[in-house]
């Protein structure tokens, strides 16, 4: 009684299965002795076969054991995988649009008393529901309700381009709106391009990262004109140098601020085929005269069209980012004045007239049959492309660069292209400049291999 009612530990039940087996064995063995015939022979084998089974079975409940086990490991690993490549994914994805309260706006921003990040427009850097922003205040053009404000926040906030800013969100108070954007740190283009206190220096001095800040801005303005919103023609109506923010991290990167603000501010008119502009389309907006569209533009950004109506189109962004390649090229501000030795007085001349001047010599230079390099081809250019490259860019890429500029800001809007053909374009020469930078590997690139005149 004491033996059957004694706890064992984990290792005596395999024992007792052994003694209880070896015991039947043994049992059936006696009982076959015991008895004349000679049928002990067939049965020997059923009790190897027996044991064999019983072995068998063993090692696949181990093998099943182990199999289970790999396969909660494999399945722990693929769970983790997933998890991670979710949450990639889920950072990498827009969030959803915040409809601040004015409060919110007033709280971050010492009731728009701060010290304003841009000295030019009402911008504030603050800190709203935890992430680094940046809110402009704009004057709204029609008004809005809320539920209108949600939809549109809905779609704009929507767009994933590694060239654009976020929009985080918008509130809305009296006759003005401010909208939240991440803050992105950089520096603008123009203050790349043109330092006022030290002028001979730029962070772009090398040609291939002006072809990086021109491929940004070209794809990040075809993904707004033709892959965003399901063709719903959208128009990003602010491109400038100054609204243009270059990034070092990890190398030289442009992406461009305010969109949505345009279609948030109500800048553009509700119905779509204005921003289908053809050869019609210019006489038509000349005839257009409605007070209530009209709104300030940025001086040598805005196309013939746009300065007779005040409404933006998609080819009037095409017009203002010709003039933001000729920037490029040029380092020079959309407008400069310069000495008119007949009249003795200062002219104000706009930098599309410099760069047609500049194609106008090559033409008469080309004409005449004259070689490259003294006066030639490679002289207009080196008058013309921003000196403090030193003279170290292709040549070729720089001509055609100049011509997609100047198709860009044609007077017609008919004529100009579309930002699909333009981004195709540029991505070919940037992969020609590519080539061409990889050529120069282990050469002096800060000589001058012209003399002709600046």
């Amino acid at each position: 009684m004491c033996n059957c009612l004694k706890r064992t530990d984990a290792t005596e039940p395999t024992a007792t299965l052994r003694s209880s087996r070896n015991s039947r064995l043994s049992k059936c063995s006696s009982s076959m002795s015991q008895s004349q015939d000679s049928r002990t022979s067939p049965i020997s084998p059923s009790i190897s076969s027996a044991e064999h089974s019983i072995s068998r079975s063993r090692s696949s409940t181990s093998s099943a054991v182990c199999t289970s086990g790999s396969i909660n490991k494999g399945s722990s690993r693929a769970s983790i995988s997933s998890k991670t490549s979710l949450s990639s994914i889920r950072e990498s994805l827009p969030d959803n649009p915040n409809i601040y309260d004015f409060s919110e706006i007033c709280a971050a921003t010492n009731n728009l008393l701060a010290k304003r990040f841009s000295s030019s427009s009402a911008v504030w850097r603050c800190s709203l529901h935890g992430k680094d922003a940046i809110v402009i205040q704009r004057r709204l053009r029609r008004s809005m309700e809320a539920s209108m404000l949600r939809e549109r926040l809905s779609l704009i906030c929507r767009s994933h381009h590694s060239s654009l800013i976020k929009l985080l969100g918008a509130s809305i108070s009296g006759d003005h709106i401010y909208l939240v954007y991440e803050y992105v740190n950089g520096v603008s283009l123009a203050d790349c391009l043109r330092n006022p206190k030290n002028p001979n220096f730029t962070v772009l001095s090398n040609w291939m990262s002006r072809m990086k800040v021109a491929i940004d801005i070209a794809q990040g303005l075809d993904y707004i004109h033709n892959s965003f919103g399901f063709n719903q023609n959208f128009v990003h109506n602010h491109i400038r140098s100054t609204g243009l923010i270059v990034t070092d991290q990890p190398s030289f990167h442009a992406r461009i601020c305010h969109f949505g603000t345009a279609e948030l501010c109500g800048e553009i008119p509700e119905y779509t085929e204005m921003s289908k502009a053809s050869a019609s389309l210019f006489s038509r907006l000349q005839i257009a005269d409605n007070r209530s569209m009209r709104f300030e533009g940025t001086r040598g950004y805005m196309s013939p069209e746009f300065q007779a109506t005040g409404i933006g189109t998609q080819k009037s962004d095409v017009f203002a980012f010709g003039v933001v390649l000729l920037e490029l090229l040029s380092g020079e501000e959309p407008f400069r004045y310069r000495l008119d030795e007949e009249k003795k007085d200062y002219r104000r001349v706009s930098l599309i007239e410099m760069a047609r001047e500049a194609m106008e010599e090559e033409k008469d230079v080309t004409g005449k049959g004259e070689e490259e390099g003294e006066g030639g081809r490679t002289g207009w250019l080196r008058r013309w492309v921003d000196r403090r490259l030193k003279d170290s860019f292709p040549v070729e890429v720089v001509e055609k660069m100049t011509r997609v500029a100047l198709d860009c800001v044609d007077v017609d809007p008919g004529r100009r292209p579309n930002m699909r053909d333009v981004a195709g374009k540029i991505s070919k020469l940037y992969l020609k400049s590519e080539r061409w930078s990889n050529s120069l590997v282990g050469l002096p690139t800060g000589i001058t291999v012209s003399l002709a005149p600046r």
